[in-house]
């Protein structure tokens, strides 16, 4: 028997197909498609060729991807795939695809990767921060996903910036409808806002190159970081923070962060390392496959 793992993207959506011990036998991408009929077809397509290449089924499908199901209604919300949202997703994915499907929110499905064979492994607590084009967080405990009472714990990213500054105040609009959310401060569209650069590679290329401006916006960037993390680690006290997306590819974050956080947790101490994600971009559809039990 073979996982099946589904990470629904805004830009792509990727199928992949693991053996027992998480080596990937397949792994095909598709663009995303910008309607939801659309979408619900090309995972369906992508899974029967990942399947393929296989040469194997899987009985069950764990799919990632943004926002989650309402345990009130099951219908989507918070995704910022807005096409998802009010729809039954999960229910209308385990139809098309003519199997059982289970659905995590995408910074889930990494901190249950990471959790279980990476960057956490042999944590009890891992706290998951997906810094990209976006920013969210997931929770593992004894390496089960944290959903929480209502279904949304690890919501990071719509939790506004921690002491902000005069200048940092009320702060931008987020897409969600709230002032300064982390995910405006703390994604790589928000140091590339602030660093007056295209993204977020062309940003860091600049501070590492001395230009002034991008500079001071990665100073400000890992402050940032560590202002929203102290908050976290004042809650839960994680034993370990693994950072994925493209933000986490930056060494200095690695340098600077634990120095950042420590003055700002309410203790005499702070041990907790900070850690890139060891699977990188394939930590989302690991952590999909990785959501149902063995087979």
């Amino acid at each position: 028997m073979i996982r099946i793992g589904v990470d629904f993207g805004g830009t792509k959506i990727e199928a992949a197909a693991l053996d027992a011990d998480g080596r990937f036998l397949a792994r095909v991408r598709g663009a995303s498609p910008r309607t939801y009929e659309a979408g619900l077809e090309a995972v369906g397509e992508l899974v029967a060729e990942a399947e393929r290449q296989a040469g194997a089924s899987a009985r069950r499908i764990g799919v990632g991807g943004p926002g989650s199901p309402s345990p009130a209604t099951g219908l989507m919300r918070n995704a910022n795939s807005t096409e998802l949202n009010g729809h039954p997703f999960p229910q209308d994915l385990a139809r098309a695809l003519g199997r059982p499907v289970r659905y995590a929110n995408d910074a889930n499905c990494l901190a249950l990767s990471e959790a279980t064979d990476g960057a956490g492994a042999g944590e009890r607590t891992v706290f998951a921060a997906i810094l990209g084009t976006g920013c969210g967080a997931g929770i593992t405990v004894d390496g089960r996903v944290l959903e929480g009472r209502n279904g949304f714990a690890g919501e990071w990213g719509h939790m506004p910036l921690p002491w902000p500054a005069d200048d940092e105040h009320p702060g931008p609009t987020c897409w969600c409808g709230r002032l300064s959310c982390m995910e405006l401060w703390v994604s790589g569209t928000g140091f590339a806002r602030d660093a007056g650069a295209v993204n977020g590679e062309a940003a860091t290329a600049a501070a590492r190159a001395g230009e002034a401006r991008a500079a001071a916006a990665l100073g400000r960037y890992v402050d940032r970081l560590a202002r929203g993390l102290a908050v976290v680690c004042d809650v839960i006290d994680p034993d370990v923070i693994v950072l994925g997306g493209g933000m986490s590819n930056l060494p200095e974050l690695y340098d600077r962060l634990s120095g950042a956080i420590a003055p700002r947790v309410f203790s005499d101490v702070f041990t907790t390392p900070v850690r890139r994600a060891l699977h990188g971009d394939s930590s989302g559809v690991r952590g999909a496959a990785w959501l149902w039990p063995a087979p």
